[in-house]
């Protein structure tokens, strides 16, 4: 490492605790957004007491077989979730904000296309016996899954939203949505010459997360405002079972159509590592 670079980050500040909540792997945001982190200068590898962790851009990379890695915990760094035939991803663990608890985390657009395509895969498997007619896809994160179960369900298009409204859009034709990653308010929009392409047809609604709820949520009453009811919603990864409050508020069959490819734990810190929340 450069000299310049060694006085700015000594030696005993390159090894961080997993014990200290405020500088837990992802979460140290101050050591993130220093420039010589963010232009690449010094490569984000945290060290655990227990060994090294991984480099953040290699999470999401590898399928990996069943048993591969123990999903009792407690765990250091990753959460290894599994899919329908057991084959497993490590997920980052994310710290929320109070310090003790932390959620698995999924970027579908970082991972490789192996990864995608084994999400595609058991996604569109999970869907086939509910029989959609078209497959309509939630940003931003989840258009690109949208389309690749699309195609592995036979079918020549899907339909995307988004949240960039275009000057053809009509107002009508949207609903407020945010995300337990955005936070900010915005406006989920359907192009309006979509619409026939939804009319009498059995859809699936898809989003890449479903975690606190509100982007599905959206997305099931942007559905309503144009007279489309969902047959099953789906997802890659359910984050928790956080999502099922919001949805059963909406209407008491939501909870029940949802299906995901993923399924991971709400979890807690421990003195050995991440175990699952009770």
């Amino acid at each position: 490492m450069p000299s310049r670079l060694l006085a700015l980050f000594p030696a005993e500040t390159m090894k961080i605790a997993a014990s200290d909540a405020k500088s837990f792997p992802f979460t140290d945001l101050p050591l993130r957004k220093h420039s010589a982190f963010a232009a690449g200068a010094i490569p984000l590898h945290l060290e655990h007491p227990t060994g090294p962790f991984m480099q953040p851009h290699d999470f999401w990379q590898t399928i990996h077989p069943a048993g591969t890695h123990g999903d009792t915990g407690p765990f250091a760094e990753a959460y290894p979730a599994r899919l329908a035939d057991g084959r497993q991803l490590l997920l980052p663990i994310r710290t929320l904000t109070d310090g003790r608890h932390g959620l698995a985390s999924l970027i579908v657009n970082q991972a490789s296309f192996s990864v995608l395509s084994a999400l595609a895969d058991d996604l569109a498997d999970r869907l086939r016996p509910f029989a959609p007619d078209v497959v309509v896809g939630l940003p931003t994160l989840g258009l690109t899954l949208a389309a690749a179960v699309a195609e592995r369900l036979g079918h020549t298009r899907y339909v995307p939203c988004g949240t960039s409204r275009k000057f053809w859009y009509v107002e009508e034709l949207s609903v407020p949505m945010s995300s337990v990653t955005t936070h900010h308010v915005k406006r989920l929009y359907i192009d309006p010459r979509m619409l026939p392409l939804l009319e009498g047809r059995k859809v699936a609604l898809i989003d890449d997360v479903i975690s606190s709820g509100s982007s599905i949520v959206a997305g099931l009453r942007l559905m309503a405002a144009i007279g489309v009811e969902p047959v099953v919603t789906g997802a890659a990864m359910l984050q928790t079972d956080r999502w099922r409050p919001a949805l059963a508020e909406l209407s008491p069959v939501w909870p029940e159509r949802v299906v995901g490819s993923l399924s991971t734990p709400f979890l807690e810190r421990s003195s050995g590592g991440w175990i699952i929340s009770a």
